[in-house]
């Protein structure tokens, strides 16, 4: 096939906005190519359901994780978007930015340039906000966020803002903007009662430019390099073994799991792991897979004592009613991914910012969307957003089609297991508040029988799930970090004309899920790849608890409970 200026693999949430923004120049020629097919399809475009897709192998690549040793060697489910759109045509819809103190962590720890007031800027790009812009939210952006239904058709969702505040904990306007510590509404991708993927919002307006070409249903063996300089990708689609080369640079934005094996696939990498795959060492480059991270969560259930929860929802009838409604009106329970009320909150007195981050759902159900236990109920997903346990992404062959090595090493650390302990604790302690007294029926999870130390730690390797945040496999860093995989303009160290621009490349993960920092990071890249002049940094404040170093939050609890350490209010 014919060249282009820029190959980019994999139109997900960053490939998206690269393929979009670079093909604005009509001089400039892109090829995107893609795994997977169509996002063309209600159930991804339908936000109440969220579950489908990632359930089907039409939209998820099925990874698992090999046997984790911190979790008594439960092997679990890691999905990964298959399709246009990648992972924002399948995941939870959840807008969260992170703190600023993530993106100034990236900075201090080698990644120069990277920090929130030059990145700040391009959130605002990506971002068109339902009420408009202001000092930290974009009001013109291709990328539709909302607040659902603002929490307007259940009252469990302010009951739980609420406990928090009754808790000691501050309530938030905007954990997005000012101040992302404390209890308020959640927001989401949600664009006109429809799922706002990266899909949506970047490739489709741009699909029609006839210097932008997109090939779906490409499995990319790999990248094609002259000594030490990309030129292009090999790749195969319906049998046949294609090349394309890329006469200014090659760009990876396959995700944390595809980007780092698409370089051990070409002979960039570990030499341990490319030798035990039979791949040539083309140019050895040990960070390359290291540096996993991810995010993991339980599920907090209750009975509820009013028949108000979606547990009602579940069955055909309302299903057809709720589906109905939204196909011709694109509001109501179908446009939304339900989780309208939120929290950070810090674990511990001595840290700056939140660890710690709540989804609230009036319901009790598994994430495929079936009921928990019969009756009505409601859940928090919770899990500590800081984990000091690190793992990696090992190929083992040169075949595209085997799936790789992915090992977390979830809650292999004494810090990740107190902070799963305080979680648990201080979970417990929110909704132990009188706010949720008119709602509150039987703990059914944990149960309250857990409460001891060994308890909590086997409970949670038993029942801790990932929230399918994994990151940070080809981390920006500086010139002497031998484990930095990219330079700062998102360079492959020693590879000439070859990126990477996705998730594996944050050096640290955010406070949050990782759609909204992804697509922000694909924006300032663009800019870097393009030759343009970066957007001017905004220095705006960021809401910090005066006394952090004293306590653990700005209040004392109404209730509460027996047995947190001492000293952490």
């Amino acid at each position: 096939m014919r060249d282009a200026d820029y190959v980019i693999v994999g139109a997900g949430s960053a490939g998206c906005v690269l393929a979009a923004r670079l093909s604005e120049d009509p001089a400039i020629r892109v090829v995107l190519l893609e795994a997977g097919g169509s996002d063309r399809s209600l159930i991804v475009r339908m936000p109440t359901a969220l579950s489908m897709p990632m359930n089907t192998r039409r939209f998820n690549w099925g990874f698992e994780t090999a046997p984790e040793p911190g979790l008594d060697d439960r092997i679990l489910d890691c999905p990964r978007g298959l399709g246009l759109g990648g992972s924002s045509s399948i995941n939870g819809m959840v807008y969260v930015r992170g703190h600023a103190e993530d993106i100034n962590q990236w900075e201090s720890n080698g990644a120069a340039g990277w920090n929130y007031a030059a990145c700040l800027p391009y959130y605002q790009r990506a971002e068109s906000w339902y009420r408009g812009a202001d000092r930290y939210r974009g009001g013109s952006g291709p990328l539709g966020v909302c607040a659902g239904n603002e929490m307007r058709l259940n009252p469990l969702y302010q009951a739980f803002i609420d406990a928090g505040c009754e808790a000691g904990y501050p309530g938030t306007q905007d954990y997005n903007g000012f101040q992302q510590e404390g209890f308020g509404s959640m927001h989401m991708t949600v664009d006109r009662g429809c799922r706002a993927s990266a899909s949506r919002a970047y490739l489709d307006p741009a699909r029609d430019r006839k210097n932008l070409r997109v090939i779906t249903g490409t499995l990319v063996n790999r990248v094609l390099l002259d000594g030490v300089r990309a030129t292009g990708v090999e790749y195969e689609k319906d049998g046949n073994v294609f090349q394309v080369y890329a006469r200014s640079e090659v760009i990876l934005s396959a995700g944390s799991i595809g980007s780092p094996t698409l370089l051990q696939r070409s002979g960039i990498g570990s030499p341990g792991i490319l030798e035990s795959a039979g791949v040539p060492v083309i140019h050895p480059l040990e960070g390359v897979g290291r540096n996993l991270q991810d995010h993991l969560e339980v599920y907090f259930q209750y009975r509820c004592l009013e028949p108000i929860s979606l547990n009602s929802r579940l069955g055909w009838w309302s299903k057809l009613q709720i589906g109905l409604r939204w196909l011709l009106f694109k509001d109501g329970l179908g446009a939304t991914n339900h989780f309208e009320s939120c929290a950070f909150i810090r674990s511990r007195a001595g840290i700056s910012a939140p660890d710690i981050q709540y989804h609230f759902l009036p319901g009790a159900m598994r994430y495929d969307g079936r009921a928990a236990f019969d009756g009505h109920g409601f859940q928090v997903h919770v899990g500590p957003n800081k984990p000091t346990s690190r793992g990696d992404v090992a190929i083992r062959s040169a075949d595209p089609r085997q799936h790789p090595r992915v090992l977390f090493n979830y809650i292999t650390t004494e810090k990740d297991r107190a902070d799963w302990r305080l979680c648990i604790r201080w979970t417990r302690e929110i909704l132990g508040q009188s706010a949720m007294d008119r709602f509150r029926g039987q703990e059914i999870a944990p149960g309250e029988a857990i409460t001891a130390d060994d308890q909590i730690d086997e409970w949670v390797r038993q029942n801790v799930e990932s929230a399918y945040h994994p990151s940070c496999t080809c981390k920006i860093g500086a010139d002497n970090d031998p484990a930095a995989v990219l330079d700062a303009d998102c360079r492959v160290r020693g590879i000439d004309q070859l990126r990477v621009i996705d998730s594996s490349a944050f050096p640290s993960i955010t406070n949050g899920n990782l759609n909204a920092p992804t697509i922000m990071l694909a924006e300032r890249a663009a800019d870097l790849v393009a030759g343009k002049t970066l957007l001017e940094p905004l220095e705006a404040p960021v809401w910090v608890d005066p006394l952090w170093r004293e306590r653990q939050r700005s209040g004392e609890p109404q209730r509460p409970v027996p047995g947190t350490a001492e000293g952490t209010h």
